[in-house]
């Protein structure tokens, strides 16, 4: 549980290309800007929706603008603002399948947002349920949706090109890396040992792998460094987000991650 992730802030900025940052360090928002209308990559907690409007109106949009909500999984750190922003901005929102129930209230057996934080996300019923092979269009923004489970059962990874000083690159996220919905405990406690949650998510590793990607990003601050980066573009790095060697080390760090938890937790 991240304990009053309202104090952990951030100050927003423009990512790379279209892609802007307007979340905080406990877990990641992330804005696109397609020419038609805004996509935001993640919600982030009730607590801290004011903040991510502010962040947006600070870096020259209008969350009167923001057409579609996608979110990577349905955890309460991703979707819990939702809700709420869907009733300020009429905006479409979008969810792997498989978590529909963590959002719209209607598994309560699958207590993947409880179990590590305080509440229950405020319900929403998403409008679109994503599978592997989707694709996400709005404006000139073309988004490739690659299922990616084990972190939760719908857990989607994004991939979408990005134009910079006239050329092409691969920005890419993965939606969901943490080991904790992994522990033993964990599993025996929701009684989900048969559904293979380890094997699944090496699986998604390997699919991430199959992907190129330019600029990583995170969806927590952690994974893809945020705050160093941005004190890089700070300095004048106007590139400090393309890095193509990023991606692998960080899927060799979930890799690494699970194989030490298979050894020290086995089920």
């Amino acid at each position: 549980m991240i304990e009053s992730p309202w104090l952990k802030t951030m100050e927003p900025f423009q990512l790379f290309g279209n892609i802007y940052f307007v979340g905080s360090a406990p877990a990641s928002t992330h804005l696109i800007d397609t020419g038609d209308g805004l996509i935001l990559l993640d919600s982030g907690y009730q607590e801290r929706l004011y903040l991510v409007i502010n962040s947006i109106w600070k870096c020259g949009f209008s969350p009167d603008d923001i057409k579609y909500i996608i979110h990577s999984h349905g955890h309460i750190d991703h979707a819990a603002a939702t809700k709420a922003l869907v009733e300020l901005t009429g905006a479409k929102t979008f969810i792997g399948e498989a978590d529909c129930g963590i959002v719209d209230g209607s598994r309560p057996d699958l207590t993947w947002a409880r179990e590590f934080n305080t509440a229950q996300p405020a319900a929403f019923v998403p409008d679109v349920l994503l599978h592997d092979g989707d694709k996400i269009t709005l404006g000139n923004v073309e988004i490739d949706c690659v299922s990616t489970p084990g972190h939760t059962p719908g857990t989607i990874s994004f991939f979408w090109n990005v134009e910079v000083d006239g050329k092409i690159y691969r920005a890419g996220t993965m939606g969901g890396a943490g080991i904790n919905t992994l522990k033993a405990e964990y599993i025996r406690k929701l009684h989900l040992e048969n559904e293979n949650w380890r094997g699944a998510f090496r699986d998604s590793i390997a699919r991430c792998r199959q992907e190129k990607v330019d600029v990583f990003i995170g969806n927590h601050a952690g994974q893809n460094q945020t705050p160093e980066r941005y004190q890089r573009l700070l300095a004048g790095d106007k590139y400090a987000f393309l890095d193509p060697a990023a991606w692998g080390k960080f899927l060799d760090k979930c890799e690494d991650n699970l194989n030490k938890l298979e050894t020290e937790d086995p089920l």
